[in-house]
């Protein structure tokens, strides 16, 4: 018999999963949105965290990046533990939806309220480190560095990059219901989000706080790139969660039930 102390086994994170994206499409819109919005501010805190240690260093050093990582680190564990809807994490939704635990309408609806809330936190934010000095220092050459890359990735790389950065996002997420307690989850989200930083993939939520932040900061990127680039990353990433770890996940655990 499991211990009060042991990890959840995957079977028991799969059934969890399926109740939190019940959970989840059952939210009144209002609260949907708030925690929206907290989490695009969550994320973008951690993208300003990984571009801090990446400004005065070479951006192309594997030990650079792996640090920038575990500082991105903290906006997932902070929609994690501090409680927050996130669109790429919320991709996991698809394994109720397939059990018809919720309708699609109930799926699409979460999905629209919770990107346009993320959107709006992590522009918002950007606004907010507009007025704080910061983008006039190095700080602000390295946003309007990255933010240039990231708009000029072509559709397939913005795609691929986007599927393979949200199978571990949720990942983090998958292993962070296997944790009882609050390091267990912090530990679960930290390695699986540090990869996906480290190998230069492509998660939307932090676009959205990236690119206008580097806009902000003086980089050539029109609304257009901007909106583009997004797209792509965005649909990469719900292959990547919904295709790539939900689906494939309820198949292995629940696909007899």
């Amino acid at each position: 018999m499991d211990s009060d102390h042991d990890a959840y086994k995957p079977a028991q994170i799969a059934a969890l999963i399926e109740g939190a994206g019940v959970a989840k499409a059952h939210l009144p819109v209002a609260q949907m949105t708030v925690l929206a919005l907290l989490a695009g501010a969550f994320i973008g805190f951690g993208g300003a965290a990984y571009l801090m240690v990446l400004t005065g260093a070479d951006p192309t050093f594997g030990p650079v990046r792996l640090l920038g990582g575990v500082a991105f680190s903290v906006g997932l564990i902070l929609c994690i533990v501090g409680g927050a809807e996130l669109f790429t994490g919320n991709a996991l939704m698809v394994m109720a939806a397939v059990d018809r635990k919720i309708t699609v309408p109930h799926l699409l609806r979460n999905w629209a309220v919770v990107y346009a809330g993320n959107l709006a936190g992590a522009v918002g934010l950007a606004a907010a480190f507009s007025l704080t000095g910061l983008l006039d220092a190095p700080f602000g050459t390295t946003a309007a560095r990255v933010a240039t890359a990231k708009a000029s990735l072509g559709p397939v790389e913005a795609l691929a990059k986007g599927a393979l950065c949200n199978a571990l996002v949720c990942l983090a997420v998958w292993l962070s219901f296997s944790a009882r307690d609050t390091t267990g989850r912090i530990l679960a989200v930290l390695w699986p989000v540090t990869t996906f930083v480290l190998l230069g993939l492509e998660h939307s939520v932090a676009n959205m706080f990236l690119l206008p932040l580097g806009m902000l900061a003086g980089a050539d990127v029109t609304l257009a790139a901007a909106a583009a680039s997004l797209l792509w990353v965005s649909l990469g990433n719900i292959i990547g969660g919904a295709g790539g770890v939900a689906l494939a996940y309820r198949f292995a655990y629940k696909g007899g039930a």
